[in-house]
Order: C-alpha cells, then sequence, then structure tokens
C-alpha cells in the first residue's frame, strides 16, 4: 500500500508491502524508487513485512533543493519516526546504501541489522550514464528502445505525462545527488555497531571485491559479507540468491 507523510515541507512516499512479519525498512539507488523491492518484499513474507521509501527527488517523492548526505539520512530518520519502528532492520541498495549505514552510524539505538548492498565505504561515482538517459519519448516502447539493456534497471520509474515518455526522477537533481554522494565515507562506515551483512556482485563496475573484503576487516563485531554471480543491482539480477542471503542474515542471531 502507497503512503504519504511530510518532513522539512516536503512530501515523502513510500511503499508498505505489509504483513505480519517483523518490518524491514528499504532504501533503494538512484534512479529506482521503493516498488523495486516488491520481487524481495514478496521473497521475505510472511517473516517480514518491507517497507520501501521513495527517497527524495525519486518515485512519488517530492523533489527537493538539495541532495547532500545529511539531508538523506535526516529522511531517514523521519521515516523510522512517522512509522514508529525500532530499532529495526535496514536495506539499502546502492545510495540507499550509503544512506542506510550513515543511519546506522549516526543513529545507533535505531538499527537493529544492517544490510547493505553493492556500495562502498569509498565512493567514487561517475554520472555520465545520468546525462546520457533519453528524455521524453512518444511511448514506452521508444522509451526502451533508447534505453536497451539499462531498460530493465530502471522500468520500475518510467513515468507518462503530457511530455511524452521518462522518468520518475529528474535528471539534474540525480547528478547533483551523485555528486553528493562522492567521497570517503570510512568514519560512518566504522562507526556502525549492529550487525551487518555486505552483499556485492563478482561483476558489479561499482564495489570492487577488493574494496568489499577491506570494508569487513577494518571492522569490529558482528560483519559478513556474500558475493554474488551479478552486476551492481544485484537484487535484480540474482532475486533468489540475494533473498536467501537477506534471509539468512536476517535469521541469524542479532
Amino acid at each position: 500500500m502507497r503512503r504519504f507523510f511530510s518532513v522539512g515541507g516536503r512530501r515523502l512516499s513510500y511503499v508498505d508491502f505489509g504483513g505480519p512479519g517483523r518490518p524491514l525498512l528499504a532504501l533503494h539507488g538512484h534512479y529506482n524508487e521503493a516498488l523495486a523491492f516488491a520481487p524481495l518484499a514478496a521473497a521475505l513474507a510472511p517473516g517480514w513485512r518491507v517497507i520501501a521509501l521513495d527517497q527524495r527527488g525519486h518515485g512519488e517523492s517530492d523533489r527537493a533543493g538539495s541532495y547532500e548526505r545529511d539531508e538523506y539520512v535526516a529522511d531517514v530518520a523521519a521515516f523510522q519516526r512517522h512509522l514508529g519502528v525500532g530499532p529495526v532492520a535496514v536495506l539499502g541498495h546502492s545510495l540507499g546504501g550509503v544512506n542506510a549505514y550513515q543511519f546506522a552510524a549516526r543513529y545507533p539505538d535505531k538499527v537493529s541489522e544492517l544490510i547493505v548492498e553493492d556500495i562502498g565505504a569509498v565512493v567514487d561515482c561517475d554520472w555520465s550514464f545520468t546525462t546520457r538517459l533519453p528524455g521524453f519519448e512518444t511511448s514506452r516502447e521508444a522509451l526502451v528502445e533508447a534505453l536497451g539493456g539499462s531498460a530493465p534497471y530502471l522500468e520500475c520509474s518510467f513515468r507518462q505525462s503530457d511530455q511524452g515518455w521518462g522518468f520518475s526522477f529528474d535528471i539534474a537533481d540525480t547528478v547533483a545527488s551523485q555528486k553528493a554522494l562522492n567521497g570517503d565515507h570510512w568514519r560512518d562506515w566504522m562507526s556502525v555497531s549492529c550487525p551487518t551483512l555486505l552483499i556485492h556482485g563478482s561483476h558489479s563496475d561499482e564495489l570492487a571485491a577488493g574494496h568489499a573484503r577491506d570494508m569487513i576487516t577494518r571492522r569490529a563485531g558482528s560483519i559478513s559479507r556474500v558475493e554474488l554471480p551479478a552486476g551492481h543491482v544485484v537484487h535484480h539480477d540474482v532475486p533468489n540468491h540475494f533473498a536467501d542471503a537477506v534471509t539468512a542474515f536476517l535469521s541469524g542471531p542479532c
């Protein structure tokens, strides 16, 4: 069920996939939105109730004036307060992964378990793909053709408007968000104290295996790593393996 709440004068949207299980807050990456987690929500039910946020500037959430790190983290904190849950398990992919571990680092009493999907403690994002995205197309089919092999990864964000078929995110906003995402985030990563799972793709172009191993060895406490045969969007490329890894982690001792 889609719902909304307000923070800082903006309206944020989220999808509560429902069910009787423990809540799992899910944070998507750039180009995506809450509905990207629909297959995972189905796979985890009924044990887990996935509640996924359309982050600022994405999906049905309002655009924002800026997309800085502290602002994304504040949105996650407001999301959890609105839901009235916590401490809670949090999962994030890419942009959402950094938001998730920064939230866990800065609000340690709010996060019980953390799952980070294919993003590092140091981020060097290339936004050239974003600037090459097509503008509005005359039909959904034309948009799919213009995107080529990238279409399956973006299709949950397709939108039709008076201008034609485009995306639920703004391209200029996405570039601004990607620029703000870049940087050295080791301090936050090292500050996370809850049990953590790092999932990454064996042929990811975003998180190298060596960096993923370094993220594990440099962190104290309960932390593990799973490498799956996938690219950057692991939950899309190998959804069953991804769901199995998440389930095994969440089923373990906290």
